[in-house]
């Protein structure tokens, strides 16, 4: 069993979200920012959630203020924000750091198994996306300049749909 599994971040309340629960799902995991060029990926990121989870997808935001500073606010603020002005309905955990000493276990797992360009580990900005398939395994990690609409296709292909 892969060890993604083993991974239990806080969610936006602070209890832990055992990722035990995704076994069997497809899962895109994406450090987010409220304030950033990027920001509007929530749409699409919502539209991809629709359209799938009822299939097997999850998709989980980790906000992260390493970035030019534009995830300042709090746990409480961020899920408010992409409420009311995406309409999110997936998860939105609490707010982390992907890169340096204090890197939440989830990115340090994800970095560890999926370099990327040139084999860059770190994170380089906002809405960096991780694919997991059905089985916990780093299928592909993209860009931010990578837009969710364009996952549909890998999305269907890891459903078997």
């Amino acid at each position: 069993m892969s060890k993604f599994y083993d991974l239990a971040p806080l969610d936006r309340t602070g209890k832990p979200f055992p990722f035990k629960q995704l076994e069997g799902k497809v899962v895109l995991i994406v450090n987010v920012a409220s304030k950033c060029g990027f920001t509007p990926q929530y749409e699409e990121l919502q539209e991809l959630y629709k359209r799938y989870h009822d299939k097997g997808f999850e998709i989980i935001g980790f906000p992260c203020n390493q970035f030019g500073h534009q995830e300042s606010g709090t746990d409480e603020e961020i899920g408010q924000f992409c409420k009311l002005n995406y309409g999110v309905t997936f998860p939105v955990m609490k707010k982390v750091h992907v890169n340096g000493d204090n890197a939440d276990p989830v990115y340090e797992y994800l970095k560890n198994e999926k370099a990327g360009m040139l084999g860059f580990k770190g994170i380089k900005w906002n809405f960096e996306k991780f694919l997991i398939d059905k089985h916990g395994n780093v299928y592909e990690r993209y860009s931010s300049l990578t837009k969710p609409a364009n996952l549909d296709a890998k999305v269907q292909k890891l459903l078997g749909a």
